[in-house]
């Protein structure tokens, strides 16, 4: 199986990207996906928080911190890597990814690349979606509804789709329901996985006593999640099988 970088990114803030991060980690793990993964959210980042045994703190503007992630692709024991971009440095990310040539590997063949853009809800976001097509014309192209607080998306068209996803293959939309506010709360405040959660578990693997009810949106929220990759297919992408682009 060849690298994967998938990344999971936006140019707004406030819109979910760690959170559908985690659950990504979440669902590799579940499917024996072996993945590590980068918080940009230099120097103190969210992700590291719930994930610190396959997380590491980068500045992905930095040059350092980019050859820590890309010059490690091939030789990393895990060939998934998630790059989880802090808000404002999508575009960045991407030009940068394409500045060292990482694109044309991409191109070639050598990797795969996996873009999971989360969008917020105002039609701004078009804005997003054109300024980042021209860089993922050869990764599989997600755009994530995340519905955090309430979020209402207006409806894509036919003819948005035509405009922005024709120069990207496997465009797809993936779709994030919300989860129950108590239960998110009480993740948060544990400092775990979603699926440690769900399972009972505190971070050093013992028995924890979390609420049956709580455990049980934790659990249905990830079976929906679960759905939503395997829909689109994303376990057949990282192994670089064929999955039919969307019409």
């Amino acid at each position: 199986m060849k690298p994967t970088v998938i990344l999971v990114g936006a140019d707004k803030g406030g819109v979910g990207k760690t959170t559908v991060s985690r659950a990504l980690l979440d669902y590799l793990a579940a499917n024996n996906i072996l993945a590590r993964a980068f918080d940009t959210e230099f120097p103190r980042g969210t992700l590291m928080r719930f994930h610190p045994n396959q997380t590491e703190v980068v500045d992905i503007t930095s040059t350092p911190d980019q050859m820590k992630i890309l010059d490690t692709l091939e030789t990393s024991g895990p060939k998934v890597s998630v790059i989880d971009v802090r808000a404002g440095q999508l575009a960045t990310t991407l030009q940068a990814l394409q500045d060292v040539g990482f694109l044309d590997a991409v191109k070639e063949g050598r990797y795969n690349f996996i873009v999971l853009h989360i969008l917020g809800s105002s039609i701004a976001s078009l804005d997003e979606i054109a300024e980042t097509v021209p860089y993922v014309a050869d990764a599989a192209y997600f755009l994530v509804k995340n519905f955090i607080n309430d979020t209402t998306f207006f409806e894509w068209s036919p003819q948005t789709y035509a405009n922005y996803f024709k120069k990207a293959k496997h465009a797809d939309d993936i779709v994030i329901p919300k989860l129950n506010e108590m239960a998110y709360e009480q993740v948060e405040l544990a400092g775990v996985p979603f699926s440690t959660f769900g399972a009972n578990k505190k971070a050093d693997g013992s028995a924890a006593n979390s609420s049956f009810v709580l455990r049980g949106y934790v659990r249905t929220w990830q079976k929906t999640i679960a759905a939503e990759f395997d829909r689109v297919g994303l376990p057949a992408i990282i192994e670089g099988k064929p999955v039919a682009a969307k019409e």
